[in-house]
């Protein structure tokens, strides 16, 4: 009996060997597989544009507790790509200033003056606005030195505020707002880009809009190229507006020595001053100065961003501001309100009358000046999708980048689809207070969490700070410009919109509180990671 017990054990032992072989033998193939994919995989990526980890385990502890935002393999010598700093100071100046100078100035002071009912007023509305932008982009200047990084309001809002705001603002900015203030500055860019083709009469919106479109897949393909080729193009499409700017201010003050000032005699006469006007008017005038909180949209490919932030700031804006004004005295210079009105492209009625038979550098300045600031619009916008994917509020598709080129592709590819929507749906006007009202409903939020920042925890580390009254203008700012023109002129548009940022909630709670992932999401993921050549990214570690 208990030579059998034995032989039964024995008989167990060896099934059991034998299983744990073929269990073994098992594993190694599967092992053997995964590390040719993995091989395959990293051989598309260039070593000399990939952060590598070292091999040394103790570095790589250090590494993870000096920076938070580390990824938690950093000490398995797993490699991650992770966007290039890539924008200097020069750039950085070049990329607020050529993103403002767009449309804005060619295409707003006629509806400045509209609203506002004289020129003076028009002007004091321009200043304003250079101020409060001003405000704006010294108080971003700090919480992008407190939070390093890219991302701008998303990231603050974020940050301060917890995931549920921060995802109604990706929501509602990835899909609407971006979108929509590219769309409008293409929109513009077409509108000077085919005027020449059709003397005196309006151009078909069938050519303008297919001209708009165009822009938009061209500044695709260059952004998803190469980061330093879009930058290029930025430095020098600023440089050649900066020079059409330049071109009317000396014509205007070569008119006003001539002695045509009789326009500025009795300059605040007819003056609006409805609350609702004076904000519709801000509208148009902060459109012009839109882009001053660009940088803060890429800070993790900032060289210095502690440095670099806050000297762009103060570079870039009193620069614009003052070219600003000295560009609409010269319109009143050359033309009566009047004239100024009913000029459906003030800087082409402005190049006629003064510039005569040489009229044609003036559309062919706009229009190189609107598509500069198309490019700055559009890299901007693109990392925004971006880094809300990289935080889980966007599909994880879009928060990866190029493996060559080390640009965010998918993001980039998805703003321009969305862009090119809006562009076949909407006017230039319609869009700009679109995207104004719910731009400064954003900017009121993320400025309270500065001053949320600056009471609650002033022991944060920061490069530099600005005084506590200045956040605390923008915020009055920001808030009368979301209610005033409710309360003046209520419209069914501003509603719709409210619902589209509410109806946010049906899809965050899912998709993000819950996670909940549908599998076809995860194979279509796959399938376009394959196809797009991207993989996932990791933050900038300092």
């Amino acid at each position: 009996m208990q030579n059998v017990k034995v032989n039964r054990r024995l008989s167990h032992a060896s099934l059991d060997k034998a299983a744990f072989f073929s269990r073994h033998q098992q594993m190694a193939t599967i092992h053997c597989n995964v590390k040719e994919s993995l091989f395959k995989c990293l051989s598309l990526i260039p070593h000399d544009l990939v952060t590598t980890t070292s091999a040394n385990n103790s570095t790589m502890k250090r590494r993870t507790r000096d920076s938070p935002h580390s990824s938690t393999d950093l000490s398995e010598g797993k490699e991650k790509l992770r966007l290039k700093q890539e924008v200097g100071l020069i750039s950085g100046v070049s990329l607020i200033a050529g993103t403002m100078i767009g449309s804005g100035i060619f295409m707003s002071p006629e509806w400045v003056l509209h609203h506002m009912g004289s020129p003076a007023s028009s002007l004091l509305i321009w200043a304003a606005c250079g101020v409060l932008a001003m405000f704006g982009a010294l108080s971003y200047a700090e919480l992008g030195t407190i939070i390093k990084e890219s991302g701008g309001e998303y990231i603050y809002i974020l940050r301060t505020f917890g995931s549920f705001p921060a995802f109604l603002f990706a929501y509602t900015s990835v899909i609407l707002v971006r979108p929509a203030g590219l769309a409008a500055v293409c929109l513009s860019f077409a509108e000077y880009a085919v005027a020449p083709f059709y003397p005196g009469c309006s151009s078909p919106q069938v050519v303008v809009k297919c001209t708009a479109a165009a822009c938009i897949l061209i500044l695709t393909i260059i952004n998803c190229l190469n980061v330093r080729l879009a930058m290029s193009i930025m430095n020098i499409f600023t440089a050649a507006k900066l020079l059409a700017l330049l071109m009317i201010v000396v014509g205007g003050l070569v008119l006003l020595a001539k002695g045509q000032t009789q326009n500025f005699q009795n300059a605040f006469q007819n003056t609006t001053a409805g609350i609702g006007a004076v904000g519709v008017a801000f509208y148009q005038g902060l459109w012009s100065y839109d882009g001053w909180n660009n940088l803060n949209y890429v800070t993790e490919e900032l060289k210095k961003p502690e440095v670099t932030l806050p000297r762009a700031v103060m570079i870039a804006i009193p620069l614009v501001t003052c070219l600003y004004l000295l560009v609409n005295v010269s319109y009143l210079a050359a033309m009566t309100p009047s004239e100024l009105l009913s000029s459906g492209a003030v800087a082409v009625t402005w190049g006629d009358k003064v510039l005569g038979s040489w009229a044609w550098l003036i559309s062919l300045s706009v229009a190189l000046s609107t598509f500069g600031s198309s490019n700055g619009t559009f890299f901007s916008g693109g990392r925004v999708c971006y880094i809300a994917a990289r935080e889980g509020h966007m599909p994880d598709i879009l928060s990866m980048a190029h493996v060559r080129c080390l640009t965010p592709c998918p993001a980039l590819l998805f703003t321009s689809a969305m862009s090119l929507i809006m562009i076949t749906s909407g006017t230039f006007t319609s869009m700009v207070n679109f995207f104004s009202f719910i731009a400064w409903l954003f900017y009121g939020m993320t400025i309270s969490g500065l001053l949320y920042l600056k009471i609650k925890k002033p022991e944060l580390p920061r490069a530099y700070k600005v005084p506590i009254i200045i956040p605390i203008i923008v915020l009055m700012a920001a808030v009368y410009l979301v209610l005033a023109p409710i309360i003046d002129q209520p419209e069914i548009e501003i509603l719709y919109i409210a619902l589209f940022i509410f109806s946010g909630v049906i899809l965050y709670f899912p998709l993000v509180r819950f996670k909940w992932h549908p599998r076809f999401l995860q194979r279509l993921t796959l399938h376009l990671q394959l196809f797009l050549e991207v993989a996932p990214t990791t933050r900038d570690a300092n």
